[in-house]
């Protein structure tokens, strides 16, 4: 007999599991790879860094401008209705209500700073939290030109009020994914390795917007106060890439091409003009890294970055 849970709900996990997305591409230059760059606050304090400026100019007789590795997470954002959820048959929610909760980010080749790439998406996960979902969108990521893999992002979603549709509501968990995948992590309690501060522009999710991600929350007044913010608040995916960027700057010397993978677990949000402070611990082959505000003295995110070669340097002396 059915639970009440399954009458209320509007979710059909069948119909949502076993959904195909449709293969799309994407398409792309250097000018994108720039504006995101700025976007995620490169060069933003200094327009002349030196472990900056590759992002988004040819330095020193460089062909191309380098590309930092969040900048895939692009990938499964530029179809015209976000994430394609709202494609999904049998997944009911108002996009209002959605929650960007998690980011990870497999990046297995140096990343073209122009180019055409082939998304292959599916759903990994469907979990029923009681008054809302979870939903994990895995997205593979090839090079058109020769079918090269490029990267892969999972993302995960919490749909407010699409819960409910199972007698009772299994705990989240990874337990499908491939065992290099999986890295339980918490916040040290010892000093940090390295602590970077970074002032977000009072236009910064205006400017981050232009990437791709048009969603009104970060740029109307009145959305975001329907939303519960007092103004718009910035993008989860651009605290990231700022996140990201101190951790490539501090700790492989700006070299993008450094990182492996990187996980992000959105905390709060951010508005703009707000400074972030990301401290970093160094666990090699990974940096553990947690952002703040500082004006609120409030955590906003945390994860990890692993890095494919530590400096020796830095891991004697974080093993001193």
């Amino acid at each position: 007999m059915a639970s009440s849970r399954n009458s209320v709900s509007k979710t059909d996990p069948k119909l949502v599991l076993s959904h195909k997305f449709a293969e799309d591409e994407v398409t792309y230059s250097e000018r994108d790879v720039a504006i995101y760059a700025l976007g995620v606050g490169a060069c933003g304090a200094d327009a002349v860094d030196t472990k900056e400026l590759h992002y988004v100019y040819h330095r020193d007789g460089q062909p191309f401008i380098k590309v930092l590795p969040t900048f895939v997470c692009l990938y499964p954002f530029k179809k015209s209705n976000g994430l394609g959820l709202v494609d999904v048959p049998g997944l009911h929610y108002d996009t209002k209500l959605l929650l960007h909760g998690q980011q990870y980010i497999e990046v297995y080749r140096s990343i073209p700073s122009s180019g055409t790439v082939v998304n292959k998406a599916s759903i990994a996960g469907l979990h029923d939290k009681g008054k809302a979902a979870i939903v994990e969108l895995e997205t593979t990521s090839y090079l058109k030109e020769t079918g090269e893999i490029l990267c892969m992002n999972r993302s995960t979603v919490f749909l407010r009020g699409a819960g409910g549709f199972s007698d009772s509501s299994k705990p989240y968990s990874y337990t499908a994914y491939p065992a290099n995948q999986i890295f339980r992590f918490s916040i040290p309690k010892s000093e940090p390795t390295v602590v970077y501060e970074d002032r977000t522009q009072n236009s910064q999710a205006l400017l981050y917007r232009l990437s791709g991600d048009y969603n009104p929350l970060h740029s109307d007044p009145s959305i975001a106060q329907i939303a519960g913010f007092t103004r718009p608040i910035q993008h989860g995916l651009c605290t990231l890439g700022f996140a990201a960027r101190a951790v490539v700057k501090s700790f492989c010397n700006g070299d993008p091409t450094a990182v492996k993978n990187i996980f992000g677990r959105f905390l709060l949000h951010v508005y703009p003009g707000e400074t972030l402070v990301t401290e970093m611990w160094l666990q090699a082959p990974r940096v553990i890294y947690q952002t703040k505000v500082k004006e609120r003295n409030q955590a906003v995110l945390s994860g990890y970055v692993e890095i494919k070669q530590i400096p020796s340097s830095l891991y004697n002396n974080n093993n001193n």
